[in-house]
């Protein structure tokens, strides 16, 4: 996943919390989750995305992926919106 997808997209949900938020309300329309992310930490949201049908990206790092999203921390999850 490159960092110019992340920049394109109009509106982002960075985090597990506000991921699965996004999820449950049916505002996200892909999810974005870190390969190096704890799978304890990204099982709900890998449950979520495919209980209701919302694809599921990778990114190489939670380093690369916080990068990507402008944030100076990684990033395990991240939703973009519809």
């Amino acid at each position: 996943m490159s960092n110019e997808k992340v920049k394109q997209d109009k509106k982002i949900i960075i985090g597990k919390k506000q991921t699965a938020k996004a999820l449950k309300n049916g505002s996200a329309e892909t999810v974005i989750i870190a390969k190096d992310a704890d799978p304890k930490i990204i099982q709900e949201i890998k449950d979520l995305a495919l209980e209701r049908n919302v694809p599921i990206k990778y990114a190489e790092s939670m380093k690369k992926l916080g990068k990507a999203c402008g944030i100076d921390v990684g990033a395990a999850t991240v939703a973009v919106l519809n």
